[in-house]
């Protein structure tokens, strides 16, 4: 008891930082005309994502994500949401995962994944404005430069760049993830954010594919001192195609031993009418792990899983 006592005492600066971006996040989207909503943590049938696994919960599952359910709100004609949500992973655990976490999650009508990157740029200067802060900041030692525009860089660059091959011989080879965790991200967002931008078709996953150019997707992730924040992309409006990479999803899901989730059917037939759109899903604790200098993730969580 007095080392979780202990524990807790010593992070509260910050757990006090956290609830001051907390704030500052909400003061942001209120005031570009959003609206905060709340959707159900325990879903029937969650996205058949082949690296996520999810939690199950007496016949239902714990969500991974608020999309599904927020998409939903999309297509009934809501135009500008946006949510902290608490969110589920099994069995993930280390300095920057928790299998509880909180993610932002947010959508747009209309727009695409370049506005989004225009967005979540500004999301984080208004942030480390709201905690006096910045544009110069520093993460265990790691200065980083919040002045934008933050660096656009496209996977196929960032593998010619860090990673040693070019993005058709990772694919080629089958070891793009692989290329992906130990070589490149670590390099990115050394000395200012980077959007990592335009994934191959492979990785779309729910985005949409690029219509000049269908071997990518419409989709980035964001990076600070090699730390992932974000997945972002314009959102596929195609039901049968997103039908169809769930399918592909589960079938894998299957060849690797994994569980299979019951059809995602009402979001499907939300899908159908659903607006162009773009969305963003962050990692709140993460990011509040790096604006608070923290070392690692347990130290912007007031309650760890395993002090319970």
């Amino acid at each position: 008891m007095e080392a979780k006592v202990f524990r807790r005492t010593r992070i509260r600066p910050h757990l006090e930082t956290r609830m001051r971006m907390a704030a500052a996040i909400r003061e942001f989207f209120i005031r570009r005309g959003f609206l905060e909503v709340e959707t159900p943590v325990r879903i029937p049938a969650p996205a058949p994502e082949v690296h996520i696994d999810c939690v199950a919960a007496s016949g239902a599952f714990l969500q991974a994500s608020p999309e599904l359910a927020m998409k939903e709100l999309l297509a009934s004609g809501f135009e500008k949401i946006f949510q902290l949500a608490r969110c589920f992973r099994g069995a993930e655990r280390g300095a920057r995962h928790l299998p509880e976490m909180t993610l932002l999650e947010w959508y747009v009508k209309g727009e695409d994944y370049r506005y989004m990157m225009a967005e979540t740029e500004d999301l984080l200067c208004h942030v480390a404005g709201c905690l006096k802060k910045g544009p110069r900041l520093s993460w265990q030692g790691r200065p980083f430069d919040l002045t934008p525009p933050f660096e656009r860089l496209s996977v196929a660059d960032a593998f010619l760049r860090y990673g040693g091959m070019s993005l058709e011989e990772a694919l080629e080879k089958g070891c793009f993830n692989e290329v992906m965790g130990l070589e490149i991200e670590p390099e990115l967002g050394r000395e200012k954010p980077v959007f990592l931008y335009e994934y191959p078709a492979s990785e779309a996953s729910l985005a949409r594919i690029k219509p000049e150019n269908p071997a990518f997707a419409e989709r980035f992730e964001l990076y600070i001192c090699g730390v992932e924040l974000c997945n972002a992309y314009t959102e596929l409006v195609d039901a049968k195609e997103q039908a169809s990479r769930f399918r592909e999803a589960a079938a894998e899901r299957m060849r690797l031993g994994k569980s299979p989730y019951p059809e995602a059917a009402v979001f499907l037939e939300a899908l159908n009418h659903m607006p162009p759109a773009t969305g963003n899903a962050l990692g709140f604790d993460r990011l509040v792990m790096l604006f608070s200098d923290a070392p690692d993730i347990d130290h912007v969580t007031a309650v760890l899983p395993e002090e319970l």
